[in-house]
């Protein structure tokens, strides 16, 4: 029986996917092969020395120890694509809410009650207080056009906006997805100097943080609004209110607010609710509990963020499964132990990301000596050796 440990309440829907005549499934368990998990902070958890790989039902990792992570050969995956259509909706919503000062409305609405009959003749004095501008006719500037860019993109455009997106990383699966008419901008100062919204849609790593700071707001249209439903320390927040105080920046909508992003005049500030949606929690962790089955039953890797993608179809006999350090003499010191001990090799995959490289090799026999398997694991750089007895 293959274990899978919960860190986190994951949806019904997902776990049903795993087979219950191979996997065994608990909250706490001894030796798990693999950790299915959602917002659960690992990094001051010890890794347990039978662990596998680490599913994030969601797009973002930060709470998992990566680095550890790969030293260990532990492939954490996580779930694009699963969760962007409840992220779509609301960005969507939060241009809504910047444009039509929605909030501001129902606050002061609120406001009435106790005015009886009144009520009606107060709102239409009132309500001019409340006016803003539609979205048809406007400039949209997305930077990031991975899943989610791409739909929100898309739905602009159908909305009547210019749309305008900056993304040097593009892939071509999104390329085609990717609406004809959307202008590509060569360098993300020329996306924002045109837009009167911006909305952020990129990964946080060292180079993203603070990507909109004073230096970026000052090439910004006076008034702009800013939507951020991809990570809080992608902007500036100190800069951020500074734009807000000079009237820089309209409004600045933000799943993810701190002390300081609280009752400021220009801030809608949302508690992170942009995949908090029913089918947003079924898709991640169908999407997740996938990848594992297939990694712990084949070895092929989907949407990792440590390792490789690495696909390759199963053949009757065994597969080993090596991740090692992306290094110069790995594969031939590995295939030199096979040749010695007369496994042949009837396919092979070698893929590197980074600094590791994972290799699939599929050979002739059912069954792999654990003498063979011990002087794989003792080659210098290796991370993981797993053998895949035939299914």
């Amino acid at each position: 029986m293959l274990k899978i440990q919960t860190l986190n309440k994951i949806d019904h829907e997902g776990l049903q996917v795993f087979p219950l005549s191979k996997y065994e499934i608990a909250g706490e368990m001894p030796d798990p092969d693999a950790i299915l998990l959602r917002s659960f902070s690992m990094h001051d958890m010890a890794l347990p020395v039978s662990l596998k790989a680490i599913a994030r039902a969601g797009a973002g990792v930060n709470n998992i120890p990566i680095e550890r992570c790969t030293d260990q050969g532990i492939v954490v995956f996580n779930t694009p694509g699963a969760n962007a259509n409840a992220v779509k909706e609301l960005v969507i919503a939060g241009m809504l809410l910047a444009s039509r000062n929605i909030t501001g409305g129902i606050a002061w609405a609120q406001t009435l009650s106790g005015e009886g009959d009144k009520v009606p003749a107060v709102v239409e004095k009132g309500k001019a207080a409340f006016g803003g501008i539609e979205l048809k006719g406007k400039t949209l500037a997305i930077i990031g056009l991975g899943d989610i860019g791409v739909l929100v993109a898309n739905v602009a455009k159908s909305l009547g906006m210019k749309v305008i997106g900056f993304d040097p990383f593009i892939t071509v699966d999104h390329a085609w997805k990717l609406d004809q008419s959307i202008v590509r901008a060569e360098s993300i100062e020329g996306a924002l100097s045109q837009a009167d919204f911006i909305t952020l849609h990129v990964p946080l790593m060292d180079a993203t943080r603070s990507l909109i700071n004073s230096e970026k707001i000052a090439v910004m249209k006076d008034g702009v609004k800013i939507l951020n439903f991809a990570r809080g320390e992608l902007v500036s927040n100190q800069d951020i209110l500074a734009g807000i105080e000079r009237k820089k920046v309209a409004c600045y909508v933000t799943d993810f607010p701190d002390a300081s992003m609280l009752n400021v005049p220009g801030v809608i500030p949302i508690p992170h609710l942009g995949a908090s949606t029913n089918e947003s929690e079924v898709n991640c962790a169908i999407m997740g509990a996938n990848q594992l089955i297939d990694f712990l039953e084949n070895g092929n890797i989907r949407n990792s963020v440590n390792f490789p993608k690495a696909v390759m179809d199963r053949t009757d006999c065994a597969r080993i499964i090596i991740a090692n350090r992306n290094i110069p003499t790995m594969v031939s010191q590995i295939t030199a132990i096979l040749a010695q001990v007369g496994i042949n090799i009837s396919n092979m995959l070698n893929r590197n990301k980074n600094e590791v490289a994972y290799n699939i090799i599929d050979t002739d026999h059912c069954n792999i000596p654990e003498q063979v398997v011990q002087k794989l694991r003792d080659i210098d750089g290796v991370l993981m050796v797993r053998v895949l007895l035939a299914k």
